[in-house]
């Protein structure tokens, strides 16, 4: 049987409450050693709640209560208590070590959400999702990482790899009453089966950026020349003084990064160094970060002096389309405080920074356009090992039909399909490996 362990559950610092976990098969027997309440806690129902008091060395801890959960109804699928304490980490490093003491060892990262997994209490799909949950930006971010922790897309995928298990099944069947020349399913049926699930995947693989925006935000670059009036941009946008303004060129030299939240979605604004020719080593040093971070960005703001001309920003604007294609950039008109003679053009935003004008419209641009990155997810966040996984379950497919329609033995078309069999088993957890797993979990916070 594994052994007992415990971690604090909930994140360190003060708080009004902190929870500390306890999973194995000695969870139970270890919290009674400390735990004085009305019974004892090995007599205690499963589910069930208790307020007592955590006594160590014949001193009192702190007044808790315990929450126990008899194997096989917990999370972890073993023995479990929840120690609910008051927050301080005096207090909790004090229970944790009395527990330690008493025979349970400190948790590995995830070694809780592990244990579920290994316990078939979670499948890999369902753990991963409560790695998002966690780590969650974004409204819709979360909701979808909460319908997949509550199994609702295992069962799609898992249809879809019993479909290519019976047609390499019926495949590999075939074979063996070739001489009687005997068909079980005929190769237009089963090429239509195979195009069915590879486009699926396909579709499902392609909505990994969308996901890693749920997932880390929707980045925002800031570009301009310097003084363009990028960082009082940044600030407004902010509604505080975050970075410096100054009317002296290459003030950035570095580049400032802070989060907004538009419509439920997290947007991440990145105030970048003023481009132009300098010899200033710093500002060069700060201007060669400026590529990197739009390289990174899902959309970037080219912000033009209207003052200067209408027409001042148009060659950097073609400049980053041309270097960045696959990146929307949108032209901002700032400064029109300041700027004699203009005329607005319908499909270009106009604002003053400094001002607060056209700050709204921009938010509402900028809320738009992260939603619309978005749209495309509804059953499941995908991240980059689920996203590697389906490329390889239409790469295998890809080669099965063209096996079939090439009328191919089939030996050589039952191959690639048991492979993206495979593949498919390796995304649900069906198919894993040790090493799999710690990389998954190594990602996992201690207490989870």
């Amino acid at each position: 049987m594994p052994d007992t362990i415990t971690a604090l559950a909930t994140a360190p610092g003060s708080a009004g409450i902190s929870v500390i976990r306890i999973s194995g098969q000695d969870a139970i027997a270890i919290a009674d050693k400390y735990f004085r309440g009305k019974i004892e806690l090995s007599k205690a129902n499963t589910h069930t709640i208790h307020f007592g008091e955590f006594v160590h060395n014949e001193k009192i801890i702190d007044t808790v209560t315990a929450a126990i959960f008899i194997a096989p109804q917990s999370y972890t699928g073993e023995n479990t208590v929840e120690i609910s304490s008051h927050g301080s980490m005096i207090v909790v490093d004090e229970i944790i070590n009395a527990l330690i003491a008493g025979g349970a060892r400190h948790a590995e990262p995830g070694e809780f959400t592990k244990r579920a997994f290994i316990n078939g209490k979670l499948d890999l799909m369902q753990v991963e999702a409560v790695a998002d949950i966690i780590h969650s930006t974004s409204v819709k971010g979360a909701q979808t990482s909460a319908r997949q922790l509550a199994g609702k897309f295992t069962p799609r995928l898992a249809q879809l790899r019993q479909k290519l298990i019976d047609i390499a099944s019926l495949l590999e069947l075939e074979l063996d009453f070739a001489d009687e020349d005997i068909e079980f399913l005929d190769r237009p049926t089963i090429i239509k089966r195979m195009e069915e699930t590879r486009d699926y995947c396909q579709t499902l693989a392609a909505s990994f950026k969308s996901a890693e925006i749920l997932r880390s935000g929707f980045f925002v670059g800031i570009a301009g020349y310097p003084n363009s009036g990028k960082s009082t941009l940044f600030n407004t946008l902010l509604e505080r003084e975050r970075a410096i303004v100054s009317e002296i060129p290459g003030t950035t030299r570095d580049y400032l990064e802070e989060t907004i939240i538009l419509n439920g979605i997290s947007v991440r604004i990145i105030d970048t160094a003023g481009l132009r020719d300098t010899k200033d080593i710093i500002e060069i040093e700060g201007i060669k970060f400026v590529e990197s971070v739009l390289e990174q960005s899902n959309l970037i703001i080219v912000l033009n002096d209207i003052s200067q001309s209408e027409n001042y920003s148009d060659k950097l604007l073609k400049q980053i389309e041309k270097r960045f294609p696959e990146h929307t950039a949108i032209l901002v008109h700032n400064k029109i405080d300041k700027a004699i003679d203009y005329k607005e053009k319908s499909n270009e935003l106009y604002i003053s920074a400094k001002q607060g004008k056209g700050i709204d419209k921009l938010k509402g641009l900028l809320a738009v356009k992260a939603k619309e990155s978005t749209d495309r997810i509804d059953d499941i966040l995908l991240n980059q090992r689920q996203a590697v996984l389906l490329g390889q379950v239409v790469s295998s497919l890809n080669s099965a039909i063209e096996a079939s329609k090439a009328e191919l033995d089939n030996t050589v078309i039952s191959i690639d399909v048991r492979q993206a069999t495979k593949s498919l088993g390796e995304i649900t957890g069906e198919i894993w490996s040790e090493e799999v797993l710690n990389n998954i979990f190594s990602r996992f916070c201690i207490g989870k």
